[in-house]
């Protein structure tokens, strides 16, 4: 912790670049920020409303919003930062540096673009939401550090195991797209643990995955306007930590061969 912090500065520089970089060339540029979670949002309530239509929700759109903001920022930083450590080889090869600098500084990005998406959703929510209450949105910060500190935690995992396993890349592209299904973003969460057809077995399974919890405090404080269950934050904090230690022992371990395996 010492070593990164001493080299803040340069996590702030590389944050800063792929930020400006992110969609540097294009007609619209930073208003892809925007643009891009609209575009899904309209999109998926199209098919589930219209086409697939999951029950009948009050204001599905706010429903859907306020939980796929955050699962954009989570899976962008598990695909995306999956890569970061090959695309920045050269930097590797050439100076030394605490290599965990790369996936952190991939994540942070990831999530002052999530922070920037709020604006519009905070818009919504106070537009067209069911009220705000001040005391739940006490909990939204703490909500989005913890599951920064797992997001932080899987990039760590895939971008150290990618060095190595270059296919991973690409196979986490099918995990990502299977797990959106697997976590309660189109459907209410009800759906699946209040369901008779479905198994015992799956639903233990399905409270393992580690965004449930998370998704369901950002809907419970945006959505519902009420203060998130203290079972469903414990739960959310204790698989963060989990999973940013799981991801610090295994990326500290394979960063040693970073250099020969580029």
């Amino acid at each position: 912790m010492k070593e990164l912090y001493n080299y803040r500065q340069m996590i702030f520089s590389l944050v800063k670049k792929d930020l400006r970089g992110r969609y540097k060339g294009s007609v619209l540029g930073f208003l892809w920020t925007f643009i891009n979670p609209l575009l899904q949002l309209i999109v998926y309530t199209l098919v589930f409303t219209t086409i697939l239509p999951v029950a009948d929700i009050d204001k599905y759109y706010l429903h859907l919003f306020v939980a796929l903001i955050p699962w954009i920022f989570f899976s962008s930083s598990l695909t995306g930062g999956s890569g970061s450590v090959i695309a920045h080889k050269d930097l590797i090869k050439k100076i030394y540096f605490p290599r965990a600098v790369i996936p952190i500084s991939y994540v942070t990005s990831c999530f002052v673009n999530m922070l920037l998406c709020f604006i519009v959703v905070f818009a919504v929510v106070i537009l067209f939401g069911n009220g705000i209450n001040f005391v739940a949105f006490l909990y939204l910060a703490p909500i989005m550090l913890v599951e920064y500190i797992l997001a932080l935690g899987v990039a760590l995992i895939s971008s150290a195991v990618t060095v190595y396993f270059r296919d991973l890349e690409h196979i986490l592209g099918i995990i990502t797209m299977a797990w959106t299904y697997l976590t309660p973003i189109m459907y209410p969460i009800e759906q699946i643990t209040e369901n008779p057809a479905v198994p015992e077995w799956f639903k233990s399974l399905y409270m393992l995955n580690p965004m449930t919890p998370v998704v369901q405090a950002y809907r419970d404080i945006l959505y519902h306007a009420r203060v998130p269950e203290l079972s469903t934050l414990l739960s959310a904090f204790l698989l963060g930590i989990t999973c940013l230690l799981a991801g610090c022992i295994i990326f500290s371990k394979l960063q040693r061969r970073f250099a020969e395996e580029l």
